[in-house]
């Protein structure tokens, strides 16, 4: 089928980064790390040298020109704040051909935008990724426009693929993605932080604890992944009756814990949504 070639089309394919944050960073060390495409592959730009010294160090080339990313690449990442966004778009659009694929990491800015200030022709996706892309275990969703074809999805998926879990979504979940995974770290390592401070209050060495804590973390994600089972399963199972796991459970619940993380979700998915409006 189309996977070989595709494949095999990657170490060829000539990629360009119009921003170059933290986001892009980190995707672009996945793509690295997991030898995808050669660093000398890939062309970065962004307005002054302060993030752009780091993807040298990485061996990529920069720029500070956008209009040279667009020319020089095929596959095109967005990765610029949403209000500079529709500058950019109007900046590169004379430049944009029908071999050019467009992705946009960029928050709020659908692809209809998109579509509409790029070219009629123009192959966009849009993708929404996790700051864990950086050590290759993020999670990332992305949606296809209207031009956009099953090459260019298995292009991108068997690309990013390389920087973690990454599933085709209908568009209306980018924003809940966004404020259950995007959002969603931060809600974990304040959970991590307050683990391993319960174990500094009954005396373990606080360092020991945040490594604790955190391999927790881990063992419970890679269990939940690897079997399959509904976490509420998975939780019975450490549960022994009159145990410890119990009466902690009852703590957790008298905090209200699940309520309170469902409302971190909605707000940080509204939030988003209300983003995608301004």
């Amino acid at each position: 089928g189309a996977w070989p070639r595709v494949a095999m089309e990657a170490s060829e394919l000539w990629v360009g980064f119009v921003g170059a944050g933290r986001m892009a960073g980190g995707l672009v060390r996945g793509l690295l790390q997991a030898g995808k495409v050669p660093a000398s592959n890939i062309l970065a730009s962004a307005p002054s040298d302060k993030n752009l010294d780091a993807w040298r160090g990485l061996g990529c080339r920069t720029t500070h020109c956008n209009l040279e990313v667009v020319h020089r690449s095929t596959l095109v990442f967005l990765a610029t704040k949403p209000h500079i966004l529709p500058g950019v778009l109007e900046e590169i659009r004379p430049a944009v051909g029908s071999h050019h694929i467009v992705v946009s990491l960029v928050a709020g800015i659908t692809i209809q935008t998109l579509q509409r200030l790029l070219p009629p022709w123009t192959k966009v996706l849009r993708i929404m990724p996790n700051l864990p892309c950086v050590v290759q275990a993020g999670a990332m969703v992305f949606s296809r426009g209207s031009n956009a074809g099953d090459e260019e999805a298995a292009l991108l998926k068997s690309l990013l693929s390389s920087c973690g879990l990454c599933e085709e979504v209908p568009e209306s979940y980018i924003d809940i993605h966004t404020g259950l995974s995007g959002s969603g770290v931060a809600y974990v390592y304040l959970f991590a932080e307050a683990l391993a401070e319960g174990a500094v209050k009954m005396g373990m060495p606080g360092a020991l604890a945040n490594r604790i804590a955190a391999q927790t973390l881990l063992g419970a994600a890679k269990m939940l992944l690897e079997t399959g089972e509904h976490p509420a399963k998975l939780r019975g199972d450490v549960c022994t009756p009159g145990g410890t796991t119990i009466y902690a459970l009852h703590q957790l619940e008298k905090g209200a814990l699940r309520a309170t993380v469902m409302d971190a979700v909605e707000a940080a998915t509204n939030r988003a949504c209300d983003m995608a409006k301004d």
